[in-house]
């Protein structure tokens, strides 16, 4: 048991890495205006959502081992407004800070935490459960941010994984760089 709990801890740092750095690769691409744009009135820019997962994630793993996930000075509702005065360098601020706190709790942890209950909005939850809700919850921002930027990009979209019409020579590169001999 000890073993799976060591690996999955890897593999958990691991996933937050791959999120932040696709996420960091689709917000690279865009200019100041595409960062802050909607598509509509009802929906969220990128801004919008990075500020909400900056928020959230400062939320849940601040004192993670030790206080509810949903912390009393915690406005999830503000996470939805931009400021006319927000700077792009700001938001990018906090979501660094608070990626750095993911990234520093979780590897932190040590194999017999992942059975330890922790709570979240009064809810409990094993700490192994609050790991995959934050990773679900990031991969799924960042799909969304991955989706606008690409929208936004248009022609200019630099692709983050098998550019089209690439995926034959990179299984056959995968294919030879792990064939055994």
């Amino acid at each position: 048991m000890q073993n799976v709990a060591h690996l999955y801890l890897e593999e958990a740092v691991g996933s937050l890495h791959g999120i932040k750095q696709q996420a960091d690769a689709a917000i690279e691409q865009l200019s100041d205006e595409q960062f802050f744009a909607g598509l509509d009135a009802e929906s969220n820019s990128v801004a919008i959502i990075v500020k909400h997962m900056a928020g959230s994630t400062g939320s849940r793993w601040t004192d993670f081992l030790t206080t509810d996930g949903e912390k009393p000075d915690r406005n999830r509702d503000q996470e939805f407004i931009v400021s006319a005065s927000a700077s792009r360098a700001e938001i990018l601020k906090s979501w660094e800070e608070r990626w750095q706190l993911v990234l520093d709790t979780v590897g932190s942890l040590k194999p017999e935490d992942l059975t330890r209950q922790i709570t979240i909005r009064n809810e409990p939850h094993s700490v192994l459960k609050a790991i995959n809700r934050s990773i679900a919850h990031l991969a799924l921002h960042t799909g969304q941010i991955i989706f606008l930027a690409k929208h936004w990009k248009g022609s200019g979209w630099k692709t983050l994984s098998i550019p089209r019409g690439q995926s034959a020579a990179v299984d056959a590169a995968y294919a030879a760089k792990f064939q055994t001999k």
